[in-house]
């Protein structure tokens, strides 16, 4: 079953359609009514949403397992093949969609790190910072778009899996491994190319992304911020995609997990980046699970007769996490 596509978009377009309208309906929620005056982002907002959106992820995993498995049961191109069985199916989409919900939502702190240091060296005050997260997380879900398409396509030839799966060992093993190197948005070459083109204003100018001044049209430090967490996205997508088309083939699992996780993200960066230094250990347990989702990938699945127990894949990344988190909560760095 795992060369079948479940989900084939010809038959499934209108969930797409649907599941599309819901996130466009929750952005326009977010920005149009419950952010609509710009303001400072409390610790307690951001919870109540990080658990509103993990919630609204949980609901919807239920409900995409109650929904597949209807389907399955009345699908005549599956029930025609020789000992599938819906329940059992409708099961394993379930646990690959949690599954690579915690595997996005996890490699999505990276990102966190970025927003960190992008917000503090172009100054942008915490008011101001939701708003430019909001439309970079407009573009990252059109990038993510276009990537997992292209993914859907390309990961269909096995030699293309092997490259993406090595190449995510090489960027776990790097991760852990490889000496830190401090971000410099001023040295990234399309940050130079932007300011060629429009001149930057000195301060913050409002909540504005580009003011004109004496008929010249000046870029604020808001554009510049929000241009390179859109870079560093697409740099992470590079990652994360082939990460979770690891763990499922069905574009439609890889396309809802995605944007969940992604949705997310405002919030979780709102609630933890006053404390994300104290996460020390955790890049490493990310370095850690892009290595078994690269084993995964180029060696696990054929292995295992096509796929790696999704169940046991889910243990593995929730374990490996887990104790890097605690090792980071409780083991205190020489002097401190």
């Amino acid at each position: 079953m795992e060369n079948i596509i479940l989900f084939p978009f010809a038959d499934y377009w209108m969930f797409y359609a649907g599941f599309t309208a819901f996130v466009l309906m929750m952005l326009a929620l977010d920005l149009g009514v419950f952010h609509r005056d710009t303001h400072e982002v409390t610790f307690k907002e951001s919870l109540t949403w990080s658990i509103v959106w993990i919630s609204l992820a949980l609901i919807f995993n239920y409900l995409f397992y109650i929904y597949a498995e209807w389907k399955f049961e009345t699908d005549e191109r599956l029930l025609a093949i020789p000992g599938f069985d819906a329940a059992i199916a409708a099961k394993q989409v379930g646990l690959e969609f949690l599954t690579g919900f915690i595997v996005e939502k996890t490699l999505a702190v990276d990102n966190i790190f970025v927003f960190v240091v992008v917000f503090s060296f172009f100054a942008i005050p915490l008011k101001y910072q939701h708003r430019v997260l909001f439309y970079g997380i407009i573009g990252a879900l059109i990038f993510r778009i276009i990537f997992i398409a292209m993914g859907s396509i390309l990961l269909q030839y096995q030699w293309i899996v092997i490259f993406f799966g090595g190449f995510l060992i090489l960027t776990g093993l790097k991760i852990i491994f490889a000496p830190e190197k401090p971000i410099d948005p001023e040295k990234n070459p399309v940050i130079k190319l932007f300011r060629k083109f429009f001149p930057v204003t000195p301060t913050i100018e409002g909540q504005n992304f580009f003011v004109r001044k004496d008929g010249v049209l000046f870029a604020t430090p808001l554009m510049v911020a929000l241009l390179f967490i859109e870079l560093s996205d697409i740099i992470f997508a590079v990652d994360s995609v082939p990460a979770i088309f690891a763990i499922t083939n069905e574009p439609l699992i890889v396309f809802t997990s995605n944007v969940f996780a992604i949705l997310g993200l405002r919030a979780l960066y709102f609630m933890l980046a006053g404390v994300i230094h104290k996460f020390r250990y955790l890049k490493y347990g990310l370095g850690i699970v892009l290595v078994f989702v690269g084993l995964k990938m180029a060696w696990l699945n054929e292995a295992f007769g096509g796929k790696f127990p999704i169940s046991w894949s889910l243990l593995i990344i929730i374990s490996i996490i887990g104790v890097s988190i605690l090792i980071s909560l409780f083991k205190k760095p020489k002097g401190e």
